[in-house]
């Protein structure tokens, strides 16, 4: 991208999160929908990979509700990257957060506190969430309720553009660590007390084949590898749209690593037991994943 193309997306982004807050969300969400709508329309290869994804995961689901769940995640993923975290985040790391999350969302703020309660015993532990409905809400609800996280992320191409969303995430009070070559950065802050956050669902060939959804999926070995390095559990969690700027929370069961036995196998293990527990909460609303990833791409069985 050239320097003009940036400064050019920079301000674009710049001005549409000035204008989405300066709104109601009763406004801003039915608009976001529609662009929802008209992205599935109009890019027919992520269409055809959404189509495809929630066919063979609900092999029991009509023409018809295939493509009501493959539309909504393109509506879904449109809500989640942008008007609810420019609404939020600021709400989200005032003062009284935690408060407001009782009153708002006293849903997710048990969730969350059940979370709080489970790093506390542990003395952290690697939280893993599939792209599913607000996953950018994560750590913020994190920092609201008290549980200090070392969150993986994935740099943005515009540098402009990754220091306006760094900002705002600092803002957390979590530290943030770059993907590429974390594992050592991870395992620092896990011993320090901290626990990680990490979106292990995404296909790489840096990973181990497990199944997911009936079908063997290329998925990091980087949380296992922590769990049983560290002796830390894995836990699922989810952040889950119920209404407009309303969210209820998923709580797996944390998975702990045995205490005995060959590494290897048990990261084979806790990768297709985490797995398990994301693919129960996706079924728990499927409208709301990001089926447009080419998740279960050529996996060797």
């Amino acid at each position: 991208m050239t320097r003009a193309a940036q400064l050019a997306e920079y301000a674009a982004i710049r001005g549409a999160l000035a204008l989405v807050r300066a709104l109601p969300m009763a406004a801003v969400e039915p608009v976001t929908r529609l662009l929802g709508r008209v992205a599935f329309a109009a890019l027919p290869g992520r269409r055809a990979i959404a189509l495809d994804n929630v066919r063979r995961a609900f092999p029991a689901f009509a023409d018809a509700e295939v493509r009501a769940v493959a539309r909504g995640s393109f509506a879904s993923f449109l809500l989640t990257a942008f008007p609810e975290v420019a609404k939020l985040r600021p709400r989200l790391s005032s003062p009284d957060a935690r408060r407001w999350l009782a009153a708002r969302a006293p849903e997710l703020e048990a969730t969350f506190a059940a979370a709080r309660r489970i790093h506390e015993e542990a003395r952290g532990c690697v939280f893993v969430t599939p792209h599913l409905g607000n996953w950018e809400l994560l750590p913020d609800v994190a920092g609201a309720m008290g549980i200090p996280l070392a969150v993986v992320v994935r740099p943005l191409d515009n540098p402009r553009l990754e220091r306006l969303l760094l900002g705002s995430r600092r803002d957390t009070g979590h530290v943030f660590v770059a993907k590429r070559n974390s594992l050592l950065a991870l395992q620092q802050h896990l011993a320090g007390g901290r626990s990680v956050g990490i979106l292990p669902d995404q296909a790489t060939y840096k990973g181990i084949p497990v199944e997911f959804f009936g079908r063997p999926a290329w998925t990091t070995p980087v949380p296992a590898l922590l769990a049983v390095v560290q002796r830390r559990p894995l836990v699922p969690v989810a952040c889950v749209r119920t209404g407009r700027l309303r969210f209820g929370g998923i709580l797996g069961e944390p998975i702990w690593p045995r205490e005995r036995g060959s590494e290897k196998a048990e990261v084979v293990r806790l990768t297709a037991l985490m797995s398990r527990q994301m693919e129960d909460a996706i079924r728990a609303c499927p409208e709301q994943y990001l089926w447009m990833h080419n998740r279960w791409k050529p996996c060797a069985t």
